[in-house]
Order: C-alpha cells, then structure tokens, then sequence
C-alpha cells in the first residue's frame, strides 16, 4: 500500500439507495451475464442521481457499507458486494482495491430493528415501500487501530 492511498482522501460520505432485489456476482456463473451488467449499471445510474458537485472521488482507503431490506426473498450478503464495488468504481473511489473495510448486512423489513441517526436518503428508502440497498461510502477509519 502506497503513502498515498493510505492517507489521501477527498470524499466525507456518499450513500445512495437502489431498489432491490440486488444481483449476486453468483448470477454470471449461472449464464446469466446479461443481468448482472443490467445491475451494475442500475447500480452506476442510481449512484449517479445521488453525486453531487460537492461530493469528489476518494483517492484513499474507504469503508463500504451495504444494507439489503428485504421483504420476502432474500440471497447471500457475501455476493452482492462485488457487482456493486464494481459499479461504483470511477465515481465514489477510484478504484475497488480502495476499499480497506466492509460491512454488508440484511434486514427484513417485516423484522424488529431500530435505526439510529436516520439520513435522510435512508428515510426515502424505508417510503418507497418495496425492498432496497442502502449504499454508504465513508473515508476509512485509522488503519492502525482495530477495535
């Protein structure tokens, strides 16, 4: 890792919300190409409604954190990251290898959950009334510190 990547940055926080189901990285094993190039640039196109001026590409490490509310059917959290690193790649962070941190999780939308600290975007997610990811890209924590 280069002095560079680990300590240049530009971007604070960038989310966005795609309506769900998502594409698993699965579906190009199973000769279903065509849907997981659909996704990603589902992914890029609702990425990109969400970028703002203000927002600049990160040029360093980034945590990525991913949250699928499902309602019925739901798939393996572990493979609906890597359509979506990719789609973002070029807009949030430059490129995938940035991404020095990963939390990826599910919640069904009939289930018990609380939400702290609600953005705004994430409130819109929860109106549309149907499942949906949400997507967070936010400069990494300080890499020699685990908790």
């Amino acid at each position: 890792m280069t002095f560079d990547l680990l300590f240049k940055s530009a971007l604070t926080r960038f989310e966005f919300i795609v309506d769900g189901p998502p594409v698993s990285q699965q579906a190009r094993k199973r000769g279903k190409g065509n849907r997981l190039q659909d996704w990603k640039k589902t992914v890029r196109q609702e990425a990109e409604k969400y970028w703002s001026s203000e927002h600049k590409t990160a040029t360093g490490l980034v945590m990525l954190q991913i949250t699928y509310f499902y309602d019925s059917v739901q798939i393996d959290v572990d493979n609906i990251v890597k359509p979506i690193q990719d789609a973002i790649k070029g807009l949030a962070y430059v490129d995938d290898e940035q991404v020095s941190d990963l939390v990826v999780r599910k919640r069904n939308l009939s289930g018990n959950f609380r939400i702290e600290n609600m953005t705004s975007t994430l409130a819109e997610g929860f109106a549309r009334g149907n499942e949906f990811l949400h997507i967070v890209v936010i400069n990494a924590s300080n890499q020699e510190v685990l908790t």
